[in-house]
């Protein structure tokens, strides 16, 4: 029977060992796992990138939103002074001296021997400037809307020519206090006050003794 050798064999042996080696499969364990952080940290990289333009767009949208919403405030803030303004106005048109509607009740309050010769009405208006918020030693101090304060009278001047001349001045204090009107408009208290009272004179009209006078009728104090 023959006998065959293999004079290869030590070289083969040693092929596969070094085929076999597991330092080879390491590094080439280590590229496949190198290759794949590649990948996957580039996959990172791309969403991160992706995150980032949302991210800004996002941003934009909100920065967008913040400004509409200041705008929206400041109109709203403009819109209510100005209905802070109409109201004021339509209650002082609502509340303001009517010089017709007075002329007419002072011609229902009539006394014998008693005429006017002259009125005026003083209208004073009292303006106070708003206040801003503002805070004092951590405390916040509201705002407080700018006011008016009216103060109006009335000085109603006249002369008495009756028998006893002065006589019919509290006759008239009484008529002006007890019309509906006077006493819808002017003040509860001392509504109606003698302001000046002269000494007997003759009139120059009629020729008779007189006083000549003159009468305050003060309306309430209102702020608006």
């Amino acid at each position: 029977m023959p006998i065959r050798l293999n004079l290869l064999a030590e070289a083969q042996a040693a092929e596969e060992m070094r085929r076999r080696d597991p330092v080879k499969r390491a590094i080439w364990a280590g590229v496949m796992i190198v290759s794949m952080m590649l990948i996957w940290s580039s996959s990172i990289q791309f969403k991160a990138i992706l995150a980032s333009n949302e991210l800004s767009r996002v941003e934009a949208q909100v920065t967008s939103h913040t400004n509409q919403y200041q705008q929206v405030l400041a109109h709203q803030q403009k819109a209510a002074e100005i209905h802070q303004k109409v109201t004021a106005l339509q209650k002082l048109a609502a509340n303001r001296l009517l010089n017709g509607t007075l002329l007419n009740a002072l011609q229902q309050t009539t006394v014998h021997d008693v005429q006017l010769v002259r009125l005026r009405v003083d209208q004073v208006y009292n303006l106070v400037d708003a206040v801003p918020a503002r805070t004092n030693d951590n405390r916040v101090l509201p705002a407080r809307p700018a006011t008016a304060t009216e103060r109006i009278a009335l000085i109603l001047e006249g002369e008495d020519a009756s028998p006893s001349p002065g006589d019919q001045i509290n006759k008239l204090k009484e008529a002006i206090a007890g019309n509906c009107y006077f006493k819808d408009v002017l003040a509860k208290t001392n509504s109606v006050i003698l302001k000046t009272l002269s000494p007997p004179t003759m009139s120059p009209e009629s020729g008779k003794p007189c006083v000549l006078f003159s009468l305050e009728c003060r309306y309430p104090e209102r702020t608006r």
